[in-house]
């Protein structure tokens, strides 16, 4: 097969949907790119590039955009890339005149509020005949963009839809794995959020690698306990979409939501830090209300997650919530 046989529509005009936008136009593949922001329209028709989420980065004229997302879902291949909180509503509006059998690539990451549903079980509700895969791994959106070498994990049950949306965005920078365990990678991709900002904490109070690294590891198997008790395979979360989507995020400045409780540790409020963002999305402090309470739900103690929502949900003063977990009785590791 020929990628350049392939036509795939994004829907996100944020980072990340530009990002994943690029990325197909270099696999050889024609792209649309949806977004109701006018501003983005105007600043790529202009300027070429999306100077309001992703300045600095050229966006080939090839790429076609447009406010007109039923005109994007006329493709091959349909990317949804807007934030978590925004992807039913999406669905729904793109309901009546998406084709049915129209292979969709969840780019979304985190767990819905309320309901506590997967961002698959989001789109499957409101579309169920639709084939869903989706797309997560340790994949900042400015380095894909810019062609650095990427690996990301695409989870779905068919693998002639893989296949399909490998040869539409697939290339020799940007490398997709293939799993079949949906829920284990939606897992991985939304809780890595709860413990970066864990770890910003712990960093922005001057805890040092020593705690970090602890975090990474004990947050790590939180994840597992969950996605194992949600239904996934604790061998996803040894992959991509697991531990090298936690390093990623809980090991560098980039890290939205590390950088996020770097500021909380260092004294700021979560309204300060959030207002100062503006049009940024810190996935994270949406993640860890919901994580919190899929946990209980399911029955699993996640200390780490549990302290991170008592500090953004309940105003826990952060230096009781981290004497309350090194105050713990010792357990077995394992």
């Amino acid at each position: 097969m020929a990628s350049d046989s392939y036509s795939v529509g994004v829907i996100g005009g944020g980072a990340w949907g530009t990002a994943l936008s690029i990325v197909a136009n270099r696999a050889g593949s024609a792209v649309t790119l949806g977004t109701k922001n006018l501003n983005v329209i105007q600043s790529v028709r202009e300027r070429r590039t999306n100077d309001i989420h992703m300045p600095g980065v050229f966006i080939d004229p090839n790429i076609n955009i447009t406010d007109d997302l039923g005109s994007v879902c006329r493709c091959d291949v349909l990317v949804l890339a807007v934030p978590s909180h925004c992807l039913r509503a999406l669905c729904i509006s793109i309901s009546d005149t998406l084709d049915p059998k129209l292979p969709i690539i969840i780019a979304s990451k985190g767990i819905e509020r309320g309901s506590l549903m997967l961002m698959h079980e989001v789109v499957s509700t409101i579309l169920p005949n639709n084939p869903v895969g989706v797309l997560s791994g340790p994949n900042f959106a400015d380095e894909v963009a810019g062609g650095l070498p990427t690996a990301t994990t695409i989870a779905c049950a068919k693998r002639e839809i893989w296949e399909l949306i490998t040869y539409a965005v697939g290339g020799r920078l940007f490398r997709p794995y293939m799993t079949d365990d949906i829920i284990g990678t939606q897992i991985g991709g939304a809780l890595k959020n709860v413990i970066a900002i864990a770890c910003g904490i712990a960093i922005g109070k001057g805890f040092g690698e020593n705690a970090r690294a602890a975090l990474v590891t004990r947050g790590f198997s939180e994840i597992a306990k969950l996605a194992v008790a949600k239904g996934g395979r604790f061998e996803t979360l040894m992959g991509l979409s697991g531990v090298g989507d936690l390093m990623l995020t809980c090991g560098s400045a980039k890290s939205r939501n590390m950088s996020f409780g770097v500021a909380m540790g260092q004294g700021q409020s979560k309204d300060e830090v959030l207002i100062a963002r503006g049009r940024g999305v810190t996935e994270g402090v949406v993640a860890a209300e919901s994580a919190y309470k899929l946990a209980r739900k399911q029955s699993v103690s996640m200390p780490i997650c549990e302290g991170v929502y008592r500090i953004l949900y309940e105003d826990a003063p952060i230096d009781r919530v981290i004497a309350e977990l090194l105050e713990r009785p010792f357990v077995a590791e394992a």
